[in-house]
């Protein structure tokens, strides 16, 4: 594990990797204003596997860290691969890591590569719940989104211990928190977490509906409740709506 990838190296791997024919798609698709590459999700995939196997994990911290300021989209992406990691011994700088890049947060793609990356270190360590617990009252729509997304690994859970209950009502307490905020991806968030607790816990997820569903989004309220058994009838939109209001 000596092996040390110059940034220039890692670069020059995505850009061979690349499908200049996938450009224009992908900056559309993923409504980018940065540079794209063109490199398919699953060569991405393959390089950052050889990189996490051939690497230290400080030459990963090192790689990571410098591919995430070049702000080339699929570089990002990289970035969080390489520290996408169940296991990792003394994980301090990588969550540190990954709690630095919150703020430049503004796409779901590069956003949940990153939150599955912290994912693993949440579960690693529960008491980072408390770091993010901060980022719920972030004035950075995306920050706030993170808090959800990266604590999805509470809502799949089943036979859950006593902690881990007490951990998915915390989870809750802040996705109800968060029901007053009208922005689109902050009621998709909602949706989904509850969307996904739907299938280990019905009961819960029903409950949250009951508690909040009239004051979510239709969309967001249809989507949570698209797995239970009885379904959640969405609110008729009101006709009046202005579009970004819906």
């Amino acid at each position: 594990m000596t092996l040390n990838i110059p940034l220039e190296e890692a670069l020059a791997a995505l850009t061979a990797a690349a499908e200049p024919d996938r450009v224009e798609q992908m900056v559309a698709y993923h409504k980018q204003s940065r540079p794209v590459l063109g490199v398919p999700n699953t060569a991405l995939n393959d390089i950052t596997k050889a990189w996490r196997q051939d690497l230290s994990l400080a030459d990963r911290l090192s790689l990571a860290d410098e591919l995430w300021k070049t702000d080339i989209f699929e570089a990002r992406i990289a970035a969080a691969k390489l520290l996408t990691q169940a296991r990792i011994k003394e994980d301090t700088e990588v969550w540190n890591l990954l709690q630095s890049w919150l703020p430049d947060f503004d796409g779901w793609a590069i956003a949940d590569h990153a939150c599955m990356a912290a994912q693993k270190r949440l579960v690693a360590d529960p008491a980072r719940l408390d770091d993010v617990e901060t980022w719920t009252t972030s004035d950075h729509i995306w920050t706030r989104r993170a808090a959800l997304v990266a604590c999805l690994p509470w809502a799949k859970l089943n036979h859950l211990k006593p902690e881990d209950q007490a951990r998915r009502d915390r989870i809750l307490g802040w996705a109800a928190s968060y029901v007053p905020d009208r922005n689109w991806f902050i009621q998709k968030s909602i949706a989904w977490w509850i969307r996904d607790l739907s299938k280990h816990d019905a009961e819960a997820s029903h409950s949250f509906l009951a508690q909040h569903g009239d004051a979510m989004k239709p969309f967001a309220r249809k989507e949570a409740g698209k797995y239970l058994k009885t379904p959640v009838a969405a609110k008729p939109a009101d006709q009046n709506a202005s579009p970004e209001n819906l």
